[in-house]
């Protein structure tokens, strides 16, 4: 085999290397849900700092719904369950979506 054709060889099979979907973590407003616990949320699982988690809380609020982070799928699932978990340990109805980005 010629050094030519071991570099084509190996271009091809790197070209064909695909990156990993990322997906969204969405949370979803209701009137129920406090805001400060939002804003826990955030903070504790999406490990957002204060302005960031009150910024995406807001958009929350005023637009429906609000993006906590962009993951792995298997990270996004893990966030979502325990953002879902931990509001209904509280007794909030907070719906956690998770979509393709």
């Amino acid at each position: 085999m010629s050094s030519d054709t071991a570099v084509k060889s190996r271009d091809l099979v790197l070209s064909k290397i695909k990156e990993p979907s990322k997906y969204k973590v969405i949370f979803v407003n209701d009137n129920y849900t406090p805001m400060e616990f939002v804003i826990a949320i955030l903070m504790s699982i999406f490990k957002h700092d204060q302005r960031s988690a009150e910024k995406i809380t807001l958009k929350i609020h005023n637009d429906g719904s609000g993006i906590a982070g962009i993951y792995r799928y298997e990270l996004a699932e893990q966030r979502a369950v325990e953002a879902s978990l931990a509001a209904k340990a509280n007794g909030h109805p907070l719906v956690v979506k998770v979509e393709e980005e």
